[in-house]
């Protein structure tokens, strides 16, 4: 298998200019591949694939009626991104989470951006991530947004895009890390040759914006990842995580409230817990202060929440930001509170909440994307150019009924990254998550989770939607 062929086409492809001409970074890639003997390339990805088998690299998809866990597909052809472009990356990235946890803790606070008029107050009155319960709350150092993943994608011109903010309770940080590392025994002559950015140390920074959060004066903080349990989409990642960090994994029922501090059941008695990196979603937490009929959660956890007798990542509250309707004003929070222009921009988008956006919207079904302002997954969502009458018709409906509940965008032309599919290399789309951690300061993991869409011609990546994954390179030319 080589890249003889391959034709990128009318797409930007990442790792080719044009047929024939590979990105000045992604030359040693393509050299070593199209060295390969005959089925070289196609034994190594069987191989890769039964490793992340063995790791037991898996996803629920609750859906499936076949079973509740699957391996995400992986292709061995990386995405590779210059060290320069990173670098521009990495600061819009710090630019959009610094202004996102400013105007988090505005909102629960003294609401100045709505005061302000920049914000329309019903639009925050009626986002389901906006909780009540955390007004008035102050978490360590005024940081909310501990660990964020943002989608971005790039269009057919080459630039970049966020596609959109997850804030709350972020996954896919596990298969970076073990995509790499299964990238690095395929390909070990490249890592040798390549300046290429480690991944692996991602634990040790996610540890260290942990124990940032603990009680000042406590010499040996408590640090617990609280999961849902097995059942949970991502449950192999939560054990991962806490198996990388040396911190316990634990469910709800693990934990209780006692003399006003959040314990831990361990076989020697009740342990102190200082600072929880969650895994669930807000309003599961506490049964007495959000859903009564949550059995993930801990009674009486945000009393102590509010009392600072423990810390949580990310904060409650955060999921405000996931919404796509807030996702619109992001260029005007960042103008607001940093009086600077977004260096990352947004995808444009008509909110359905808006009579005349809306018209536009309903008019112009076959060529936009619709996308629910609260779901995610791929779920929820109308990709107009590819959807039938009968699902224009639906979703006319449902916009109708609920606008506020609604976004569309134009449809995208997604970056590509030639995928082996059925022993020939295609061009597939993808997008791309990284990760950004805020403790003492803003950290971004270099490269981040590289999904593709592995269905001929599909934009939806989602691993719950049939999408893969890809390892990143970011590469120092």
């Amino acid at each position: 298998m080589k890249f003889d062929t391959y034709d990128p086409g009318e797409f930007y492809d990442e790792l080719f200019s044009a047929k024939g001409a590979s990105r000045p970074e992604a030359a040693l890639l393509i050299e070593q591949i199209n060295s390969l003997d005959p089925g070289e390339l196609e034994r190594r990805q069987q191989v890769a694939q039964n490793a992340l088998l063995k790791l037991g690299a898996t996803f629920s998809v609750y859906s499936d009626s076949q079973g509740t866990e699957r391996i995400i597909p992986f292709d061995i052809v990386p995405r590779i991104v210059s060290a320069e472009e990173w670098e521009w990356l990495e600061k819009g990235l710090k630019q959009r989470i610094y202004a996102l946890n400013l105007f988090i803790a505005d909102i629960y606070g003294d609401r100045k951006i709505i005061k302000d008029g920049v914000i329309p107050p019903d639009l925050l009155k009626s986002a389901k991530g906006f909780l009540e319960p955390c007004l008035g709350l102050k978490p360590p150092a005024g940081v909310w947004c501990h660990i964020t993943g943002t989608d971005l994608v790039r269009d057919k011109d080459g630039r970049w895009y966020v596609l959109e903010d997850n804030l709350r309770c972020p996954s896919g940080i596990s298969y970076v890390l073990e995509n790499r590392r299964v990238m690095k025994s395929s390909f070990p002559e490249l890592f040798g040759k390549m300046s290429i950015k480690p991944v692996d140390d991602y634990p040790s920074h996610l540890l260290e914006t942990l124990l940032n959060l603990a009680p000042p004066n406590l010499p040996d903080p408590t640090v617990v990842v609280l999961t849902p349990g097995i059942y949970n989409s991502a449950y192999f990642e939560h054990s991962f995580l806490a198996q990388q960090m040396g911190v316990q994994l634990v469910e709800g029922r693990d934990l209780v409230v006692v003399d006003g501090y959040l314990q831990m059941r361990t076989t020697k008695g009740l342990q102190r817990v200082d600072v929880v990196y969650r895994r669930i979603d807000d309003d599961f937490m506490d049964p007495l202060a959000f859903r009564p009929d949550s059995m993930l959660g801990v009674p009486g956890f945000m009393e102590v929440y509010k009392s600072g007798r423990v810390a949580i990542a990310n904060a409650l509250g955060t999921g405000v930001a996931d919404d796509k309707v807030i996702y619109a004003y992001v260029p005007q929070i960042i103008r607001y509170y940093l009086g600077e222009d977004q260096i990352l921009p947004n995808v444009p988008t008509y909110l359905c909440w808006d009579e005349k956006q809306r018209d536009y919207v309903l008019g112009n079904l076959d060529k936009l994307v619709v996308k629910s302002a609260n779901e995610s997954g791929g779920y929820g969502m109308l990709v107009g150019t590819h959807s039938t009458s009968e699902e224009r018709a639906e979703f006319a409906e449902r916009i109708q009924a609920s606008p506020r509940n609604y976004i569309a965008q134009p449809t995208l032309c997604l970056s590509r990254v030639p995928t082996i599919l059925e022993n020939e290399f295609e061009g597939c789309h993808v997008d791309l998550r990284p990760y950004v951690l805020y403790g003492e300061d803003i950290y971004v993991h270099p490269g981040g989770l590289t999904r593709v869409a592995l269905k001929r011609g599909s934009l939806v990546v989602n691993s719950s939607q049939g999408g893969g994954s890809k390892d990143t390179w970011v590469v120092a030319g």
